[in-house]
This record gives C-alpha cells, structure tokens and sequence, in this order.
C-alpha cells in the first residue's frame, strides 16, 4: 500500500518579507502623525465676539475671524467666521487672539495742527 503524499500549499502572495533590522532607527512611517496634548486643555480667553487669526497649516491659516460659538467636548472647539464671510470649526489651541480694531490713519496723524 503507497503512502499518501504530503499536499504543498505556496506561501501567500500578499505575505511581507522578513523585516530588517539595518534600517534607521528614528525611521517614522509617512502616515504617522503628532498630536498636540495641549488641544485638550483649550483656551479659557477665547470668548463669543473674540478677533483671533487662525494659525496651523489648514484651509484658513493665517486669516482673521471672529468667534461665533464655543463648541465643548474632549477638544474645545470655537464655530469662526473669517472676514471673507467662510466659516470653520477651529480648535481653540489654534487660535491667536489680536487686537479689538486695527489701527486706522486718522488714528496715526497727529492731533497737534
């Protein structure tokens, strides 16, 4: 009597290599990203009325708005309005508070005549 022979299964195509270890060791993946802790805290001056310019890389970056609503939660959030009339929910930590009204030139001559 012939013994049965042992079924070969190939290893799987979508299997990864073995992994290396030579590589560098501060190697992070594209993917990764890095989270501010201090977003949690918020901001406790940032109020309804509020001129702030918005910081950060996003949409708006850099435009002045006024804060429309404070919106709580495990990351407080302010509702803004930009001076182009866009608004954008914007993390508190994000926000830069400026002054109430920017300087206008009667404001700059001088009162003497």
């Amino acid at each position: 009597m012939k013994r049965k022979r042992k079924v070969f299964y190939p290893p799987p195509r979508n299997q990864r290599g073995p992994v290396s270890s030579g590589g560098p060791a501060s190697f992070a993946h594209p993917t990764v990203v890095a989270i501010d802790l201090r977003a949690g805290v918020g901001r406790k001056d940032i109020v309804v009325g509020t001129r702030a310019t918005i910081l950060g890389d996003g949409l708006y970056a850099g435009e002045v708005a006024v804060v429309e609503r404070l919106i709580g939660g495990g990351i407080p959030a302010a509702l803004v309005r930009t001076e182009a009339g866009r608004t954008r929910r914007v993390r508190t930590i994000d926000l830069e508070l400026v002054a109430d009204r920017p300087p206008r030139d009667a404001d700059l001559r001088d009162p003497r005549p």
